[in-house]
């Protein structure tokens, strides 16, 4: 299956398949063999599940970089070491990167290629359920300390190619991190296809049929606003749907430590709460979400760990933060986003609003 990407800086094509990576990357032999170095950089953890399975099946010569595995790879250290790597290995503008990872190495591994000799090609080849929305639209970045993906580019790749046969071994918290972004999409574009996803088997236990199913319609949700909104000037905020208050969350607990789609449904909900002042949210619908949530084991609780002036202080930091005020995107109702600015003290009584709910919430 094809999913064409279209944007202003270049088009290209998402593969979904199964078991079928080699023949999809030489569908660009005739780019690749005018390379002069194929570079795959991954993590620690892909590399010693998938090395053997993976250099079987690419069809090309190549070196490879590993990294620390999850957000630890989201650095100005292995950064540093990924740009040294490159240049170590001669590699020149000719040259071509292959991101084979999660979501965090497509971004570590995008920003180097947007950056290095000013820019040379990159093909995602994500592994996890979440890349499905990161290897998608050319964001890539890394962290700093005070705030997730705080430098970055955006940078679109060559193509993607999402074979499912490498989500087998996912453990169940990068499921749960996965479907988060699925459940957003489906938030901002889907009541019907919401309910699919709510009514689903706790946990998430999906055969591949489902599975691909679901990753072709997030896509497809995603494809659309990148085509409209290359580089997040309007509508393509949408897509932070739950990100501004998840993103305080990941960060306030040090990046890792709470994977970014948990981080980020817990934010959803409080943008829910946030929207049902602003929208047509119900109050009822709001606590729906969360039993949701908790059913699935979403770690919701995690918020009593910090108070709202820690949370606070990262989220001032959001990248869609304008003149003082923080922009949250909320929805009028399912399908139909939009953004609002709120202030320091609606997002104090929200959150305060957020723990009542969590505590009056039966974990039984």
């Amino acid at each position: 299956m094809k999913i064409p990407i279209h944007t202003p800086s270049r088009s290209y094509n998402v593969h979904i398949g199964q078991g079928d990576l080699e023949e999809a990357i030489k569908t660009y032999q005739q780019f690749i063999v005018e390379r002069d170095k194929v570079i795959v950089f991954t993590d620690e953890n892909v590399w010693r599940i998938y090395k053997d399975a993976f250099t079987k099946s690419f069809p090309f010569p190549f070196s490879v970089f590993v990294m620390p595995g999850g957000e630890a790879c989201k650095t100005f250290e292995q950064y540093l070491a990924a740009q040294t790597f490159l240049l170590e290995q001669k590699c020149t503008r000719k040259s071509m990167l292959f991101a084979f990872g999660g979501g965090a190495v497509g971004d570590l591994t995008g920003f180097v290629a947007s950056t290095f000799m000013r820019g040379i090609p990159i093909i995602q080849l994500p592994t996890t359920i979440l890349a499905h929305d990161s290897a998608v639209g050319g964001k890539t970045a890394i962290n700093h300390a005070l705030g997730k993906n705080m430098i970055g580019t955006f940078y679109q790749p060559e193509g993607v190619i999402f074979d499912i046969e490498f989500l087998k071994s996912l453990p169940a918290q990068e499921v749960r991190s996965g479907m988060a972004e699925v459940v957003k999409h489906a938030l901002i574009s889907d009541m019907v296809w919401l309910q699919e996803l709510m009514e689903l088997p706790p946990m998430f236990n999906l055969d591949d049929e489902k599975t691909m199913g679901y990753l072709e319609h997030g896509i497809r949700v995603k494809a659309n606003i990148v085509a409209q909104d290359e580089e997040e000037h309007g509508v393509r905020k949408f897509l932070n749907f739950g990100h501004t208050y998840g993103h305080a969350l990941e960060a306030a607990f040090g990046f890792g430590k709470l994977t970014h789609g948990e981080a980020v449904m817990i934010g959803m909900v409080y943008a829910l709460l946030l929207s049902e002042k602003y929208g047509q949210i119900s109050r009822s619908f709001t606590k729906e979400f969360l039993l949701f949530a908790i059913c699935n084991k979403y770690p919701v609780e995690s918020v009593a760990n910090f108070n709202f002036d820690e949370l606070f202080e990262f989220m001032q930091k959001d990248k869609k933060a304008e003149d003082g005020e923080l922009q949250f995107v909320l929805l009028k109702d399912i399908g139909k986003p939009f953004t609002q600015r709120i202030s320091r003290s609606e997002c104090q009584e929200t959150d305060l609003l957020l723990r009542e709910l969590i505590e009056g919430v039966s974990y039984d």
